[in-house]
């Protein structure tokens, strides 16, 4: 097998294609060979050593992938050899082939595509804990979403949508804009352009929006929190800008809003009944084409350091994806 291996976290440079011995798989774990792994935010900061989870050198970056299952190990009765499967392990993805604990993989059902289902488990599974679980959205409310046009935002308005709440987008760009209207947004601010607050105030006639979807933190997150609704709640899901923003804490009080931290990945481990509802929905909604990942573009897995490049720019629109030729 041929992986990127990780030797030293100082960024993606150091990343190296490598030969290495074909993994058996241990007991409750499966080997799938990969055809596709997504590229998210978090492989950016691990590959750092600024992500809160520090996996043991060397390791394989790459926590979302897809492919087929061609080995597994003892006591594994789920799956078996030559299922398509979605996993999302944390790391690993960025290879030919990776070994992985089989409840970390999601057995695919007959035409879902593996591009697809290597950018679907992280953006969906978050935005759905995070509306529905975390921010309780109801139909009739209305939602901003920052960072609208990256994956996590693409993956909240359509779910958004889906649960019958008015959406405003907000994107860095006018193209960026656009493509989230595409994706089912009812109204857009161009942050690079407009001013946030002054926007937010003549779309909701002054109420605010009752949800915040803020995977993006820096600089916006205190005049979104400033505009929000009373009973607000305010969605801490990341910090894409790279900055962790303070917030006063009596602006909370005098709205009588919240500030609501996400950590899908925590949730997943903690409450796996729960999690393994949400994601036997978010399939039955995505087969019955109701909600389905935005490709910006796929590369071959060769070129995972031009990947993460485009990624830096900030110009991508939905997800990345390398695939395995």
């Amino acid at each position: 097998m041929h992986a990127w291996l990780c030797e030293n976290p100082v960024g993606v440079d150091a990343l190296t294609w490598k030969e290495l011995p074909m993994p058996a798989p241990g007991p409750g774990q499966v080997r799938v060979r990969i055809q596709a792994a997504s590229l998210n935010f978090p492989d950016s900061l691990i590959v750092q050593g600024k992500y809160q989870f520090k996996p043991e050198l060397p390791f394989v970056p790459g926590s979302e992938f897809a492919g087929v299952v061609d080995a597994v190990g003892d006591n594994v009765s789920n799956l078996q050899p030559g299922q398509a499967v979605a996993c999302l392990s944390g790391t690993g993805g960025f290879a030919t082939h990776a070994v992985v604990p089989a409840e970390l993989c999601m057995p695919l059902p007959d035409g879902f595509p593996a591009v697809d289902a290597a950018a679907f488990i992280m953006i969906y599974g978050t935005s759905h804990h995070a509306l529905l679980d975390r921010g309780q959205l109801q139909a009739g409310e209305t939602v901003l979403v920052l960072g609208a046009a990256g994956g996590v935002g693409t993956a909240a308005i359509q779910i958004a949508k889906l649960a019958g709440a008015h959406v405003i987008a907000a994107a860095s760009t006018d193209d960026k804009c656009a493509y989230c209207k595409a994706q089912g947004a009812d109204e857009t601010i161009n942050y690079g352009s407009q001013d946030l607050r002054a926007r937010l105030k003549e779309l909701t006639g002054d109420l605010g929006p009752d949800v915040i979807y803020d995977p993006v933190g820096g600089d916006l997150t205190e005049p979104a929190f400033r505009s929000i609704a009373w009973r607000g709640r305010h969605l801490v899901i990341g910090f894409a800008a790279g900055q962790i923003p303070s917030l006063r804490i009596n602006l909370a009080l005098v709205k009588g809003a919240s500030i609501v931290g996400v950590f899908w990945g925590a949730f997943a481990r903690r409450e796996p009944d729960a999690n393994a509802a949400i994601m036997r929905e978010l399939a039955g909604w995505y087969a019955a084409g109701k909600i389905k990942p935005h490709i910006d573009s796929t590369l071959p897995m060769s070129e995972l350091k031009a990947a993460y490049a485009r990624m830096a720019s900030r110009a991508v629109k939905g997800k990345l994806v390398l695939v395995n030729e």
